[in-house]
């Protein structure tokens, strides 16, 4: 009786469990479709889908921004970072397994995408940029992957290291749905190099970085902690401009030369340990602070659904940051914001290669991330992309 009793409870807590995820994910369905809401609800629904935010700044010159985007073709950009691949299960929910109370699901399909550093890359590619990648790989499927993917889209790999000693960072999420509703990420399993790069590998990459930052317009330094792009790293590359995401260690790059850098608003937090929210006040001095301490030129501070700051000095030398925030572009309803930091990046620092100011920059990397976070999967945008964005918002002034 007791273990039946203990069977009864672990599949009750199975059942629930499926229940729960049933209703929630028929509940974002309905809310998605309108289903179910008064007519005035549907129409406030749609209109918040369907909302297109203004850049809100009459001092942006539209047509200067294409004139910038069509000459992103011919700039090079070189990226040193963490090289992740990111992988997507998805399968059919089958029924409750009699193991354990979780899903079985029936495999659809598998698709990889480049992440961290490799994502930024794939982005430039997609712009149409020449890309210098330079970072480290395994010799495993992961790395194997990443390498295919990057030769069938044209990038040179000659800046990637192999080492057998390796682990290629990979990031597998698991998604879970019906055959005709929108799948739900149930699970995430991470595969993470252990350990620290053998000293001859991290010269090999020094040597490559050096070499891509001296050939390109601009430099980004994508550091997801895995060890191909440190501090120290970054001390030793001279470039005509180097732009910065860190997403554990920002404040250890002072005095690295760095130019630029876009942490997202809780990376700002935590590097201060201080807590922003609707306090903009707060915001603009952390900013300012994170500016002075790494001897920027400009910082650009994404926050989700509250659009980006822009931190920069109206003179060189001035010591008081002015801070311009730009609302977002797009719904504020994100279906999937995987990534959407490595296509801020890439766009903000293509178009300081091509001429742009900070506050142009900023503005072209909003309207690529309001676009890229209404995709699915680790997204790019395209040139053709931002210009459609831009024509449509010079139609509305």
């Amino acid at each position: 009786m007791g273990n039946f009793s203990l069977a009864f409870r672990v599949r009750f807590a199975a059942s629930t469990s499926v229940c729960y995820f049933l209703a929630s994910h028929f509940f974002c369905d309905s809310l998605n479709q309108g289903h179910g809401l008064s007519p005035a609800s549907k129409k406030s629904a749609r209109a918040t889908k369907s909302s297109v935010g203004t850049t809100a700044d009459a001092s942006i010159d539209l047509s200067r921004l294409l004139d910038i985007v069509s000459s992103f073709p011919r700039q090079t950009i070189a990226v040193v970072g963490d090289l992740v691949l990111d992988e997507f299960v998805s399968g059919e929910i089958s029924r409750v397994s009699r193991e354990a109370p979780v899903l079985i699901l029936r495999h659809r399909r598998s698709e990889i995408c480049p992440g961290g550093a490799a994502n930024a890359v794939n982005n430039l590619a997609a712009l149409g940029a020449t890309v210098l990648p330079v970072g480290v790989v395994g010799y495993d499927e992961g790395g194997e992957k990443l390498l295919a993917y990057f030769r069938s889209r044209g990038v040179k790999t000659s800046g990637i290291v192999r080492s057998r000693d390796w682990t290629t960072a990979t990031k597998t999420r698991y998604l879970a749905g019906w055959t005709h509703t929108t799948e739900q990420q149930v699970l995430r399993v991470d595969r993470e190099p252990a350990g620290t790069l053998l000293q001859s590998v991290q010269s090999a990459i020094e040597r490559k970085a050096r070499q891509a930052a001296r050939s390109a317009d601009a430099l980004i330094i994508s550091d997801y902690g895995f060890g191909a792009a440190t501090p120290s790293l970054a001390r030793k590359l001279k470039a005509k401009r180097t732009t910065l995401d860190s997403r554990y260690r920002i404040l250890e790059y002072a005095e690295a030369g760095i130019t630029a850098a876009t942490p997202n608003e809780p990376e700002l937090e935590a590097a201060y340990h201080q807590q922003i929210g609707h306090d903009t006040a707060g915001l603009e001095q952390l900013g300012a602070r994170l500016l002075n301490e790494l001897n920027l030129e400009a910082l650009l501070v994404t926050r989700g659904k509250d659009g980006l700051a822009v931190f920069e000095r109206e003179s060189p030398g001035d010591a008081v940051a002015v801070a311009k925030h730009v609302p977002i572009y797009g719904s504020d309803v994100p279906v999937d914001v995987t990534g959407a930091g490595d296509t801020v990046i890439a766009v903000f620092t293509l178009a300081l290669a091509a001429g742009a100011s900070y506050l142009e920059s900023a503005h072209l990397a909003n309207y690529a991330g309001g676009i890229v976070v209404m995709k699915r999967r680790t997204a790019t945008v395209t040139s053709a992309e931002l210009a459609a964005a831009l024509r449509r918002e010079a139609t509305t002034r």
